[in-house]
């Protein structure tokens, strides 16, 4: 097997960056800005694949004063083999706040791929109205802080709009429970064009619905799907839970990263 990591890096950190089709990404001084278009979700990161010179602290308190300056929160994402080789040390003197690790984990698509195996009752289908994402929301909410139910002013049911066609490089997909029940699964896949990595994103699972196969489910349609569009290799930030999964489905571990913040001013 090739070396997935130099791959990694060459094609995605040096190269188009991580593929969300609602961003802008600049290089500034080699560091990489990259910035969202979506005004419904603001944010910024900065990711720095060629070192930070012989000055490093200079540099990180001008990208955190130029995005204070814009009223931006700002993710610094960073790798376990950066340099220089204290940066998250020097992040958190400059006021950055040190999120979780996760696992950098690539290898191939194909390995993803495999029967669904679904609960009764349960379909996996891609976004296709106001309504379904309304309930990914909730769904990511009670996952990642709140009650089941209780985003968007409680989850009450508006009138569902389809969603207008969306950018070819990346596909959302979800589990939900039928006929007209709740989200139970969500996840993304996006392409990165040039190169032969899909980036899997957002895999969530309600906690009443673990281990029944539902993560399982969503990677293996995303892998699919890539796979459908001449993609081969596969790119994952995996937390503890969804590591040991995609490490027994043939995924490698390659390095580790880590997300510092630095909070938008009014946002605490």
């Amino acid at each position: 097997m090739p070396d997935l990591l130099a791959s990694f890096h060459r094609q995605i950190r040096l190269g188009v960056g991580e593929g969300s089709p609602r961003s802008e990404r600049t290089w500034v001084d080699g560091l990489a800005r990259v910035v969202s278009t979506d005004p419904q979700d603001p944010w910024a990161m900065v990711d720095c694949p060629n070192g930070l010179g012989a000055d490093p602290d200079a540099r990180i308190a001008r990208e955190r004063d130029h995005f204070v300056g814009l009223g931006l929160a700002l993710e610094w994402k960073t790798y376990s083999y950066d340099e220089p080789a204290d940066l998250g040390a020097r992040l958190l003197a400059a006021g950055f706040a040190k999120e979780d690790d996760e696992a950098l984990m690539l290898g191939e698509l194909a390995d993803l791929v495999g029967n669904l195996d679904l609960p009764p009752g349960v379909v996996v289908r891609p976004l296709r109205t106001t309504g379904d994402v309304r309930r990914v929301r909730e769904l990511y909410h009670h996952v990642w802080g709140g009650s089941w139910g209780a985003a968007d002013g409680g989850g009450g049911r508006e009138h569902e709009e389809p969603l207008p066609p969306g950018d070819p490089s990346e596909c959302a997909l979800l589990a939900q429970v039928l006929p007209d029940g709740p989200v139970v699964c969500a996840a993304r896949v996006n392409l990165c064009p040039g190169t032969e990595f899909a980036g899997m994103w957002g895999g969530s699972t309600h906690p009443q619905w673990r281990r029944r196969g539902l993560f399982r489910a969503l990677l293996s349609t995303r892998a699919q799907w890539a796979m459908d569009r001449g993609y081969r290799l596969a790119r994952v930030d995996a937390s503890p839970d969804s590591e040991p999964i995609l490490a027994g489905l043939g995924l490698r571990r390659v390095a580790t990263t880590t997300p510092y913040t630095f909070a938008a001013a009014g946002n605490g």
